[in-house]
């Protein structure tokens, strides 16, 4: 029987776990990969074989349930410096940029990954693409004020955007307090890079999901099993 998605995700996540030793503060990402990195990182602590790790979560939600498992927080203003951030990822391309955020907490997750020497992502098979933006939207965080203002604009960046809401239909809020808008690029992104330039000079955005050069090494599991992909 081929292992399901969830398999795959454990299995991902326990070799990403090896890479975080003792003594050390950590970057801890958000979203549903995470969550087995969460549990392994758990439980190396509690056996004893992790000691005096620190980490920083990306979100609110990563925040309980290291609180839950045992992880001792600690935050950016007491050690802005990490030795390693851990995250997953939306899509992976062949160079090993990056689509994040669906998960909402895009934001956090990049200024930690930026705080730590290196940046290790975590997936499934699943989000390898040959051409980022083919699966995934690219989402960008902007301020409430003005938030529609954004709309033509990314229109005439190629995308069409769609502001994301919550269950119950109100716009859904990050843990910062912004607003998302989801930019899909149907036939994929021709310059992601020239795009994250664009995104960053429009008053209003705070944040984008493109995470470009910034993975040190990114770990796959797949049905053959797991790999290790490095630049």
């Amino acid at each position: 029987m081929a292992p399901s998605q969830e398999d795959l995700k454990r299995a991902a996540a326990r070799r990403a776990a090896e890479y975080v030793a003792s003594g050390t503060v950590v970057g801890l990402g958000s979203g549903s990969t995470v969550r087995p990195l969460l549990e392994r990182l758990g439980e190396r602590i509690a056996s004893g074989e992790l000691r005096d790790l620190l980490a920083v979560p990306t979100s609110e939600d990563t925040a309980r349930r290291c609180a839950a498992l045992g992880i001792p927080l600690t935050t950016l203003e007491a050690h802005p410096r990490l030795a390693l951030a851990l995250d997953g990822a939306d899509e992976v391309d062949p160079r090993l940029d990056l689509i994040k955020g669906l998960g909402g907490a895009l934001l956090r997750e990049k200024i930690v990954a930026r705080a730590a020497s290196r940046f290790i992502v975590v997936v499934d098979g699943s989000k390898r693409v040959r051409k980022l933006g083919k699966r995934a939207p690219v989402p960008v965080e902007v301020v409430p004020f003005g938030w529609s203002t954004h709309l033509p604009v990314f229109e005439r960046l190629g995308s069409e955007p769609t502001l994301r809401r919550s269950g119950g239909g109100a716009p859904y809020v990050t843990d910062g307090g912004h607003y998302i808008v989801d930019c899909a690029f149907p036939r994929g992104i021709a310059d992601p890079r020239s795009l994250a330039r664009k995104l960053e000079r429009l008053p209003g955005v705070v944040g984008h999901g493109l995470f470009l050069g910034m993975a040190y090494a990114v770990v796959v599991a797949s049905a053959r099993g797991v790999a290790v992909l490095k630049r």
